[in-house]
């Protein structure tokens, strides 16, 4: 082997190994490396990593059309902090999932109906089991029902804002998941003035009512099973005794 064949040929070594230390590196550098997962030409998925070589961001096309619908997002040693879909793949990513520090789910936000305004958040407690449902109807940014949950992820109880004013005005209680009360404020207080009470398959059989608004009823109303009215009982001076019965 002459001079010019071993120095061509260690050029060539040294260019290899060169290109070889430049495609490890590049990643390291905050760099994106691209996978096509699924082996069909096209990229799908694109990891973005920070300069000392660390995933921040995985996108990925997960039904390989050419169009991100979901999103990773990491910290420190891959814990994921939040993670994006576009569930009806439309383009647009139409839920939000939260995690905390340890890495587990904290909240989900939702598009539930494509209308371009997350209408529906889910809370979750530190064993990942759900606490409370948030429904944004009317895309103000608040909630017109709260859905609230047991430990063992059963409904307990709903709060409404009917007349969308940020003030609660009904209140639904369950029970194995029937519903057994419900609360109104007709008038604005922040304070129950009526109360339904439900039998078997949602049948209401009583209703009381705080006519003069003190916190307390002063009128009855029973039904029979089947949710005929049957008797009215007032209390007219208020003293917490019913001193009017009238059959009907």
């Amino acid at each position: 082997m002459n001079r010019n064949q071993f120095l061509a040929k260690n050029l060539n070594v040294l260019t290899i190994l060169y290109l070889s230390f430049f495609i490890f590196i590049v990643p390291a550098n905050g760099e994106m490396t691209q996978v096509d997962s699924n082996f069909d030409g096209e990229m799908d998925q694109w990891r973005h990593m920070s300069p000392n070589g660390k995933i921040i961001k995985v996108e990925y096309d997960t039904d390989f059309n050419g169009t991100i619908d979901q999103i990773e997002y990491y910290e420190g040693k891959k814990i994921m902090t939040k993670a994006e879909f576009d569930s009806n793949k439309d383009g647009q990513m139409d839920q939000v999932q939260h995690y905390g520090k340890s890495g587990k789910l904290e909240r989900v936000e939702k598009d539930s109906k494509h209308k371009g305004f997350f209408d529906w958040v889910e809370f979750f407690n530190e064993k990942e089991k759900i606490v409370r449902i948030e429904v944004d109807k009317n895309g103000d940014k608040g909630a017109d029902m709260i859905q609230h949950f047991d430990r063992n992820q059963k409904l307990t109880h709903i709060e409404h804002d009917t007349d969308q004013n940020r003030k609660t005005d009904r209140w639904d209680y369950y029970s194995d998941k029937k519903l057994i009360r419900v609360e109104f404020d007709t008038n604005s207080d922040l304070k129950p003035d009526q109360w339904q009470y439900f039998q078997g398959l949602n049948k209401i059989e009583k209703v009381e009512s705080d006519t003069n608004f003190d916190g307390k009823a002063d009128h009855w109303e029973f039904f029979d099973s089947s949710e005929k009215l049957i008797r009215k009982e007032s209390d007219r001076n208020f003293d917490g005794k019913p001193d009017l019965v009238e059959n009907q």
